[in-house]
């Protein structure tokens, strides 16, 4: 098997990280994943050091373990720290025209946001257009039970990831629509996919409804969602496949700005 390339070593070079990084970038090649042998084997790393450094990257979130095969495999946590160095205003560049473009179409208030580790975090708000409208501060946490663009964000990732934000989510009740249990909210995941959008029908505040749909980097992965939120009178459920598809196709164009591209079908 390939060895990945030994690198010249530092006189202040950490032995230990040095192997949690190979570790990484050998990984990063293996989206199967590889257990605890197999990177021991290839990379010639004692087992019970691999042991260590595999565990203390599971524990901090880098990595995914597979509770059947054993193996190990990235998780979208190294993207997040990788996107975080390109900065949000670059996001938020990307994205404000076709908000304000989303915001002067539907009239609603709209809102930009990205995911950190299984919570929403608000980067840009563009203010709708009408008398009585919402309004969020940036920086405000929203909790994914609820959020409509934490739903299609994580609809988006793999199955493994879902599952670590999920076993992590609080699925605190706030109105009697809110998802409280893990199950209807694996189903809803679904369901979210298969429509493109993600929705709020007053989960987390009654009367107040939001759709979501999916900004998508260069390799189809979920950096960020855009969504409009508003009265339910004014934002109906029964609309909602209607309004949904003039969302996602905002949300596509910021996509598109960074290399993503539908297959044609």
């Amino acid at each position: 098997m390939k060895k990945v390339p030994k690198q010249n070593k530092s006189n202040h070079s950490v032995p230990n990280l040095e192997r949690a990084l190979t570790i990484l970038e050998l990984l990063a090649g293996h989206p199967e994943g590889l257990n605890i042998t197999e990177i021991s084997n290839q990379l010639e790393f004692p087992k019970n050091s691999t042991f260590r450094i595999t565990s203390t990257l599971l524990d901090k979130g880098y990595l995914y373990r597979d509770e059947k095969s054993k193996a190990f495999s990235l998780t979208g946590k190294l993207l997040s720290i990788g996107y975080s160095a390109l900065s949000e205003e670059t996001l938020i560049e990307k994205s404000i025209d076709v908000m304000k473009a989303l915001r002067d179409e539907l009239k609603e208030t709209v809102l930009l946001g990205i995911m950190v580790h299984q919570k929403g975090i608000v980067l840009e708000l563009i203010p709708g257009l009408h008398s009585i409208k919402f309004w969020v501060d940036v920086g405000t946490i929203f909790p994914s039970n609820t959020a409509a663009p934490s739903k299609v964000m994580i609809s988006y990732m793999a199955e493994q990831e879902q599952e670590d934000i999920i076993s992590k989510m609080e699925f605190k009740r706030f109105t009697d629509h809110t998802i409280t249990k893990p199950a209807a909210y694996r189903k809803l995941l679904k369901d979210t996919k298969k429509k493109g959008y993600g929705s709020d029908v007053g989960e987390e505040v009654e009367g107040v409804n939001c759709i979501s749909a999916p900004i998508f980097n260069r390799n189809g992965y979920p950096i960020a969602a855009i969504w409009v939120t508003g009265p339910a009178e004014r934002l109906p459920e029964k609309e909602f496949d209607d309004i949904g598809a003039v969302v996602k196709e905002h949300a596509m164009i910021i996509s598109q700005r960074f290399g993503h591209y539908l297959e044609a079908v």
